[in-house]
Protein backbone atom coordinates (compact mmCIF):
# COMPACT_ATOMS: atom_id res chain seq x y z
CA UNK A 1 0.00 0.00 0.00
CA UNK A 2 1.46 3.35 -0.90
CA UNK A 3 2.10 5.94 1.44
CA UNK A 4 1.26 9.60 1.71
CA UNK A 5 1.82 12.63 3.80
CA UNK A 6 -0.60 15.30 3.59
CA UNK A 7 1.18 18.50 4.83
CA UNK A 8 -0.80 22.05 5.08
CA UNK A 9 -1.27 24.88 7.70
CA UNK A 10 -1.01 23.81 10.80
CA UNK A 11 -1.60 20.11 10.16
CA UNK A 12 0.05 16.87 8.98
CA UNK A 13 -1.76 13.78 8.13
CA UNK A 14 0.70 10.51 7.79
CA UNK A 15 -1.65 8.31 5.14
CA UNK A 16 -0.85 4.44 4.72
CA UNK A 17 0.25 3.09 8.38
CA UNK A 18 -2.95 4.46 10.02
CA UNK A 19 -6.45 4.79 8.45
CA UNK A 20 -7.55 8.34 8.65
CA UNK A 21 -10.99 8.97 9.81
CA UNK A 22 -13.14 11.59 8.54
CA UNK A 23 -16.32 12.26 10.58
CA UNK A 24 -19.31 13.79 8.93
CA UNK A 25 -21.05 16.50 10.14
CA UNK A 26 -24.23 17.73 7.89
CA UNK A 27 -25.68 21.03 8.31
CA UNK A 28 -28.73 20.18 6.31
CA UNK A 29 -32.54 19.43 6.82
CA UNK A 30 -32.65 16.50 4.11
CA UNK A 31 -29.38 14.30 4.30
CA UNK A 32 -30.00 10.67 4.22
CA UNK A 33 -29.12 9.34 7.39
CA UNK A 34 -28.94 12.35 9.80
CA UNK A 35 -30.76 15.20 7.83
CA UNK A 36 -31.86 17.62 10.41
CA UNK A 37 -30.09 16.31 13.65
CA UNK A 38 -27.43 18.68 13.20
CA UNK A 39 -29.12 21.78 11.70
CA UNK A 40 -28.99 23.57 15.28
CA UNK A 41 -25.13 25.31 15.52
CA UNK A 42 -24.72 24.16 19.01
CA UNK A 43 -25.95 20.65 18.57
CA UNK A 44 -23.57 20.73 15.53
CA UNK A 45 -20.45 21.79 17.52
CA UNK A 46 -21.17 19.08 20.36
CA UNK A 47 -21.47 16.41 17.68
CA UNK A 48 -18.32 17.44 16.24
CA UNK A 49 -16.30 17.96 19.16
CA UNK A 50 -17.37 14.37 20.12
CA UNK A 51 -16.44 12.49 16.90
CA UNK A 52 -13.32 14.44 17.68
CA UNK A 53 -12.88 13.38 21.10
CA UNK A 54 -14.12 9.58 19.40
CA UNK A 55 -10.86 9.50 17.26
CA UNK A 56 -11.71 11.39 14.14
CA UNK A 57 -8.50 12.98 12.15
CA UNK A 58 -10.84 15.33 10.15
CA UNK A 59 -14.31 16.63 10.18
CA UNK A 60 -16.42 16.98 7.12
CA UNK A 61 -18.88 19.47 7.24
CA UNK A 62 -21.37 19.88 4.47
CA UNK A 63 -24.80 22.06 3.86
CA UNK A 64 -26.39 20.62 0.67
CA UNK A 65 -27.74 17.04 0.57
CA UNK A 66 -26.04 14.75 -2.23
CA UNK A 67 -28.62 11.60 -1.13
CA UNK A 68 -30.46 10.41 -4.31
CA UNK A 69 -32.89 12.66 -6.25
CA UNK A 70 -31.98 15.51 -3.72
CA UNK A 71 -32.18 19.36 -5.34
CA UNK A 72 -29.72 21.81 -4.76
CA UNK A 73 -29.70 24.84 -2.88
CA UNK A 74 -28.06 28.30 -3.23
CA UNK A 75 -24.61 29.26 -2.64
CA UNK A 76 -25.70 31.58 -0.16
CA UNK A 77 -28.55 28.94 1.50
CA UNK A 78 -25.25 26.56 1.53
CA UNK A 79 -23.06 29.26 3.51
CA UNK A 80 -25.57 30.55 6.03
CA UNK A 81 -25.52 26.71 6.96
CA UNK A 82 -22.16 26.18 7.31
CA UNK A 83 -20.24 29.38 7.77
CA UNK A 84 -21.52 29.80 11.60
CA UNK A 85 -20.41 25.97 12.62
CA UNK A 86 -17.02 26.37 11.03
CA UNK A 87 -15.86 29.85 12.34
CA UNK A 88 -17.14 28.48 16.36
CA UNK A 89 -15.48 24.89 15.20
CA UNK A 90 -12.32 25.82 14.18
CA UNK A 91 -11.24 27.68 17.32
CA UNK A 92 -12.48 24.58 19.61
CA UNK A 93 -10.97 21.60 17.69
CA UNK A 94 -6.96 21.10 16.83
CA UNK A 95 -8.02 18.88 13.83
CA UNK A 96 -8.65 20.08 10.41
CA UNK A 97 -12.10 20.71 9.05
CA UNK A 98 -12.77 19.81 5.49
CA UNK A 99 -15.69 21.73 3.63
CA UNK A 100 -18.11 19.20 1.55
CA UNK A 101 -18.61 21.46 -1.24
CA UNK A 102 -19.22 21.73 -5.09
CA UNK A 103 -19.08 25.73 -5.10
CA UNK A 104 -16.13 27.78 -5.26
CA UNK A 105 -17.96 31.11 -3.20
CA UNK A 106 -18.93 28.43 -0.49
CA UNK A 107 -15.37 26.87 -0.75
CA UNK A 108 -13.77 30.52 -0.77
CA UNK A 109 -15.74 31.63 2.55
CA UNK A 110 -15.33 28.28 4.74
CA UNK A 111 -11.75 28.59 4.02
CA UNK A 112 -11.46 31.68 5.60
CA UNK A 113 -13.44 30.89 8.18
CA UNK A 114 -11.56 27.94 9.43
CA UNK A 115 -11.84 25.01 7.44
CA UNK A 116 -8.59 23.33 5.50
CA UNK A 117 -9.75 21.02 3.46
CA UNK A 118 -12.10 20.92 0.53
CA UNK A 119 -14.51 17.91 -0.60
CA UNK A 120 -15.54 18.24 -4.15
CA UNK A 121 -17.81 15.56 -4.84
CA UNK A 122 -18.62 16.76 -8.43
CA UNK A 123 -15.11 16.88 -9.06
CA UNK A 124 -14.88 20.06 -10.62
CA UNK A 125 -17.94 19.14 -12.65
CA UNK A 126 -19.90 21.69 -10.86
CA UNK A 127 -17.57 24.29 -10.70
CA UNK A 128 -13.99 24.25 -11.77
CA UNK A 129 -13.19 27.33 -10.00
CA UNK A 130 -12.87 25.42 -6.89
CA UNK A 131 -9.85 23.80 -8.05
CA UNK A 132 -8.02 27.54 -8.22
CA UNK A 133 -9.71 28.08 -4.56
CA UNK A 134 -8.06 25.33 -3.07
CA UNK A 135 -5.01 26.68 -4.76
CA UNK A 136 -4.72 30.14 -3.53
CA UNK A 137 -5.68 28.60 0.35
CA UNK A 138 -3.30 25.52 -0.20
CA UNK A 139 -5.60 23.31 0.66
CA UNK A 140 -6.15 20.34 -0.04
CA UNK A 141 -9.26 18.84 -2.72
CA UNK A 142 -10.68 16.04 -2.47
CA UNK A 143 -12.17 14.63 -6.15
CA UNK A 144 -15.07 12.13 -5.87
CA UNK A 145 -16.83 10.19 -8.73
CA UNK A 146 -20.23 10.55 -9.76
CA UNK A 147 -22.10 9.66 -12.39
CA UNK A 148 -24.48 12.63 -13.40
CA UNK A 149 -26.01 14.19 -10.68
CA UNK A 150 -27.50 13.52 -7.15
CA UNK A 151 -31.04 14.13 -8.86
CA UNK A 152 -30.11 11.73 -11.69
CA UNK A 153 -27.24 9.31 -10.56
CA UNK A 154 -29.76 6.37 -9.35
CA UNK A 155 -31.52 6.17 -12.29
CA UNK A 156 -30.30 2.84 -14.06
CA UNK A 157 -26.24 3.39 -14.02
CA UNK A 158 -24.85 1.36 -16.09
CA UNK A 159 -21.06 1.47 -17.19
CA UNK A 160 -18.89 -0.71 -19.97
CA UNK A 161 -15.84 -0.89 -17.83
CA UNK A 162 -16.59 0.21 -14.58
CA UNK A 163 -13.38 0.47 -12.86
CA UNK A 164 -11.21 1.85 -16.06
CA UNK A 165 -13.98 4.74 -16.81
CA UNK A 166 -13.92 5.72 -13.16
CA UNK A 167 -10.18 5.63 -13.06
CA UNK A 168 -10.16 7.67 -16.36
CA UNK A 169 -12.42 10.31 -14.99
CA UNK A 170 -10.34 10.67 -11.70
CA UNK A 171 -7.44 10.94 -13.47
CA UNK A 172 -8.96 13.93 -16.16
CA UNK A 173 -10.08 15.14 -12.76
CA UNK A 174 -6.47 15.40 -10.67
CA UNK A 175 -5.02 17.17 -14.09
CA UNK A 176 -7.65 19.98 -14.57
CA UNK A 177 -6.67 20.42 -10.69
CA UNK A 178 -3.30 20.36 -11.32
CA UNK A 179 -3.75 22.83 -14.46
CA UNK A 180 -5.17 25.54 -11.89
CA UNK A 181 -2.43 24.88 -9.25
CA UNK A 182 -3.60 22.33 -7.31
CA UNK A 183 -0.41 20.00 -6.50
CA UNK A 184 -0.84 16.22 -6.72
CA UNK A 185 0.58 15.93 -2.80
CA UNK A 186 -2.18 17.74 -2.13
CA UNK A 187 -4.88 15.66 -4.26
CA UNK A 188 -7.20 12.96 -2.26
CA UNK A 189 -9.23 10.09 -5.12
CA UNK A 190 -12.66 9.11 -4.09
CA UNK A 191 -14.43 6.73 -6.33
CA UNK A 192 -17.44 7.53 -5.04
CA UNK A 193 -19.55 4.90 -3.23
CA UNK A 194 -23.51 5.19 -3.54
CA UNK A 195 -23.25 8.16 -6.37
CA UNK A 196 -24.56 6.72 -9.31
CA UNK A 197 -23.63 2.67 -8.37
CA UNK A 198 -25.59 -0.27 -8.49
CA UNK A 199 -25.39 -2.89 -5.32
CA UNK A 200 -23.05 -4.75 -7.47
CA UNK A 201 -21.14 -1.58 -8.71
CA UNK A 202 -19.90 -0.84 -5.21
CA UNK A 203 -18.99 -3.93 -4.33
CA UNK A 204 -17.32 -4.25 -7.29
CA UNK A 205 -15.42 -0.46 -6.14
CA UNK A 206 -14.36 -1.89 -2.41
CA UNK A 207 -13.26 -4.94 -4.03
CA UNK A 208 -11.14 -3.85 -6.26
CA UNK A 209 -9.78 -0.54 -4.61
CA UNK A 210 -6.37 -1.45 -5.24
CA UNK A 211 -6.68 -0.37 -8.81
CA UNK A 212 -7.03 3.25 -7.70
CA UNK A 213 -3.21 3.15 -6.86
CA UNK A 214 -2.61 3.76 -10.39
CA UNK A 215 -3.50 7.72 -9.47
CA UNK A 216 -0.73 8.08 -7.45
CA UNK A 217 -2.58 9.84 -4.77
CA UNK A 218 -4.64 8.91 -1.88
CA UNK A 219 -7.74 6.89 -2.17
CA UNK A 220 -11.22 8.00 0.35
CA UNK A 221 -14.05 5.65 0.58
CA UNK A 222 -17.19 6.82 1.90
CA UNK A 223 -19.79 3.59 2.30
CA UNK A 224 -21.53 4.61 5.59
CA UNK A 225 -25.03 4.01 6.43
CA UNK A 226 -25.09 4.13 2.14
CA UNK A 227 -27.98 2.37 0.66
CA UNK A 228 -26.20 -0.80 -0.62
CA UNK A 229 -25.07 -1.85 2.92
CA UNK A 230 -29.13 -1.23 3.32
CA UNK A 231 -29.97 -3.31 0.34
CA UNK A 232 -28.14 -6.34 1.09
CA UNK A 233 -29.42 -6.43 4.99
CA UNK A 234 -33.03 -6.04 4.55
CA UNK A 235 -35.37 -9.39 3.63
CA UNK A 236 -36.70 -10.14 0.75
CA UNK A 237 -39.62 -7.98 -0.04
CA UNK A 238 -38.88 -5.63 3.11
CA UNK A 239 -38.68 -1.88 2.04
CA UNK A 240 -35.43 0.25 2.88
CA UNK A 241 -34.45 -0.35 6.32
CA UNK A 242 -33.27 2.79 8.45
CA UNK A 243 -30.16 3.94 8.23
CA UNK A 244 -29.89 4.37 12.17
CA UNK A 245 -30.31 0.60 12.57
CA UNK A 246 -27.51 -1.32 14.49
CA UNK A 247 -27.39 -3.95 11.83
CA UNK A 248 -26.75 -1.20 9.25
CA UNK A 249 -23.99 -0.03 11.55
CA UNK A 250 -22.55 -3.68 11.59
CA UNK A 251 -22.76 -3.36 7.47
CA UNK A 252 -20.82 -0.27 7.60
CA UNK A 253 -18.11 -1.43 9.80
CA UNK A 254 -17.79 -4.79 7.57
CA UNK A 255 -17.92 -2.78 3.89
CA UNK A 256 -14.94 -0.20 6.00
CA UNK A 257 -12.81 -3.09 6.91
CA UNK A 258 -12.67 -4.67 3.30
CA UNK A 259 -11.73 -1.09 2.01
CA UNK A 260 -9.15 -0.34 4.77
CA UNK A 261 -7.51 -3.78 3.75
CA UNK A 262 -7.89 -3.00 0.00
CA UNK A 263 -6.10 -0.17 0.28
CA UNK A 264 -8.53 3.08 1.32
CA UNK A 265 -6.45 5.64 3.30
CA UNK A 266 -9.37 7.65 4.39
CA UNK A 267 -12.59 6.07 5.26
CA UNK A 268 -15.36 8.94 5.62
CA UNK A 269 -18.42 7.77 8.30
CA UNK A 270 -20.91 8.79 10.36
CA UNK A 271 -20.02 7.00 13.95
CA UNK A 272 -16.39 7.89 14.68
CA UNK A 273 -16.33 5.98 17.78
CA UNK A 274 -17.32 2.52 16.04
CA UNK A 275 -14.64 2.90 13.16
CA UNK A 276 -11.93 3.52 14.96
CA UNK A 277 -12.20 0.38 16.86
CA UNK A 278 -12.48 -1.47 13.43
CA UNK A 279 -9.38 0.90 11.76
CA UNK A 280 -7.55 0.05 14.80
CA UNK A 281 -7.99 -3.78 14.41
CA UNK A 282 -7.57 -3.76 10.97
CA UNK A 283 -4.34 -1.85 10.64
CA UNK A 284 -2.71 -3.71 12.80
CA UNK A 285 -3.58 -7.10 11.02
CA UNK A 286 -3.12 -5.39 8.08
CA UNK A 287 1.00 -4.15 8.87
CA UNK A 288 2.01 -7.41 11.07
CA UNK A 289 5.56 -8.05 9.81
CA UNK A 290 4.96 -12.09 7.81
CA UNK A 291 7.41 -13.58 10.14
CA UNK A 292 6.50 -12.00 13.72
Amino acid sequence: MKRFTLSFKNHRLELGERTCIMGILNITPDSFSDGGRFFDTDIALAHAERMALAGADIIDIGGESTRPYSDPVSAQEEADRVLPVIEKLSGRIRIPISIDTTKAAVARQALEAGAAVVNDTSALRVDPAIASVAARFEAPLILMHMKGSPKTMQKDPRYDDLIGEILDFLEAAIQGAMAQGVPRRLIIADPGIGFGKTIAHNLCLINRLEAFERLDVPVLVGSSRKAFIRGILKRDGEADIEPTLPQVETGTQASVAAAILKGAHIVRVHDVEQTFATAKIIDAVRNVPDNP
